[in-house]
């Protein structure tokens, strides 16, 4: 018997099954062979919301929630924040390795070449009403542009596919900021490609009549850190989203939308939204002590606090600690912070959070950040897009290229009826609808 494998006895026929264990996991498909008799479909793994399936390999992240690592193709997060530009992590993601000095020239200028959008995609945007969340507006755009490139749609060709990562990559700060400026009943700003990649998106912002906009170069690092921050996170829920859509070999410009949308839940993207409102709603640092013991007796969420895979202090979560500080020192201290500092003081040291391992995670400073940049929440989860674009098409390319790959499919358990009998319209009982 092979070391490497576990046998189960099924105790409905006491039959044996040996079945190789490999990379730590065992196949779904191995347990069909576990019947009852030749007619039966077999043994199948219920598991909802995915808690412990591995759905592909990848080599794009990892991540160890017990230890609170995170690495980008091997590389720890607290490394690319500190050293790499967000286009040079977003080379990473995209080509498997860190790109030399030409080679990140050349990709920065591909990248600032395809910023500009059809003509055509401003009016997507103009039809929208004035009200309209920048999310949604952001979401429908994305897959408005498979009208604008109907190439995009020969996904097996790796040039015309680069091509539309490339576009995507591009694109997504120019509708992001075109979807703020609507929001606001302001006109659109063009991008200026003497300006890198996070300047060239505030530009298209914040720009009013100013010749020329000149970002605070410490604001911009702290958006390029958060981008970094936010490029990639394994199979989360958009993810999964990108590569089930993608699994029908869709274009990427619609896979992306769906990836969006899924983005733009509250338990996923709109995560940071839900902490500011709870700091709001907590008002002062006094109000933290009595903040805590409502959630202790099971009144209320902490927000910002936990994650499905950390069962450790979140390392996006330090960096962006570090990264608010500067961004205070030019915008002032948001009063929230003192909040947060306070409501993470406490809880690290409350048995009652420690036990259940609720460690701050990436929501929890970033809505504070952004905020003090001026962004409204409506906006907080069309930044966390832009950059989750660039892991959302690793995820994508990595799943075409991967021969084990089919379209997603998957199984369920049948709790229904079985067979019933039709009864004609005429002798049909009356039964209480709700109205």
């Amino acid at each position: 018997m092979a070391q490497n494998s576990i046998t189960i006895t099924d105790n409905r026929t006491q039959q044996n099954y040996t079945l190789p264990i490999e990379d730590g996991t065992i196949r779904a498909m191995d347990l069909r062979q576990i019947k009852t008799s030749p007619e039966d479909f077999g043994i199948m793994s219920y598991d909802p919301a995915f808690m412990n399936t591995a759905s592909c390999r990848s080599t794009i992240t990892f991540i160890d929630g017990d230890r609170g690592i995170l690495r980008y193709r091997g590389y720890p997060i607290e490394v690319l924040a500190e050293h790499c530009s967000f286009l040079e992590v977003a080379y990473l993601l995209l080509f498997h390795d860190l790109p030399a000095k030409l080679e990140l020239k050349l990709w920065v200028d591909q990248i600032t070449h395809h910023t500009m959008l059809h003509e055509t995609t401003k009016k997507f945007m103009e039809g929208f009403r004035y009200n309209a969340h920048p999310m949604a507006m952001l979401v429908s755009t994305v897959a408005a542009l498979a009208t604008v490139y109907p190439e995009a749609r020969d996904i097996h060709d790796p040039a015309n596919r680069l091509l539309q990562v490339k576009r995507l990559v591009a694109k997504l700060p120019t509708m992001a900021a075109m979807a703020y400026r609507h929001s606001l009943g302001f006109p659109y700003v063009y991008p200026d490609n003497d300006l890198s990649y996070v300047e060239n998106f505030l530009n298209m912002l914040w720009k009013m009549v100013e010749p020329k906009y000149v970002a605070n170069p410490i604001l911009a690092r702290a958006l390029d850190i958060l981008f970094i921050l936010h490029a990639d996170h394994e199979q989360n829920c958009s993810a999964n989203a990108m590569r089930c859509v993608g699994s029908s070999h869709v274009d990427p410009y619609l896979a992306t939308a769906a990836a969006a949308a899924a983005l733009a839940g509250p338990l996923h993207g709109g995560a940071n939204e839900e902490v500011v409102k709870m700091l709001d709603e907590i008002g002062s640092k006094n109000n933290v002590p009595a903040y805590i013991k409502q959630i202790k007796d099971g009144h209320g969420k902490l927000m910002g606090f936990g994650h499905r895979i950390y069962k450790n202090y979140d390392p996006r979560a330090k960096v962006i600690k570090w990264a608010a500080e500067q961004v205070f020192g030019v915008t002032g201290r948001n009063p929230k912070l003192d909040i947060a500092l306070e409501l993470e003081r406490i809880a690290l040291e409350d048995d009652y959070f420690i036990k259940r391992k609720l460690y701050p995670n990436v929501d929890f400073y970033s809505g504070i950040i952004y905020q003090a940049m001026g962004f409204k929440p409506e906006m907080f989860t069309v930044l966390f897009a832009i950059p989750r674009t660039v892991g959302w098409l690793a995820q994508w390319q990595e799943m075409l290229n991967d021969p084990e790959q089919k379209i997603a499919r998957p199984r369920q358990i049948w709790t229904g009826h079985e067979v019933r009998e039709f009864v004609p319209l005429a002798k049909r009982n009356a039964l209480a609808v709700p109205r």
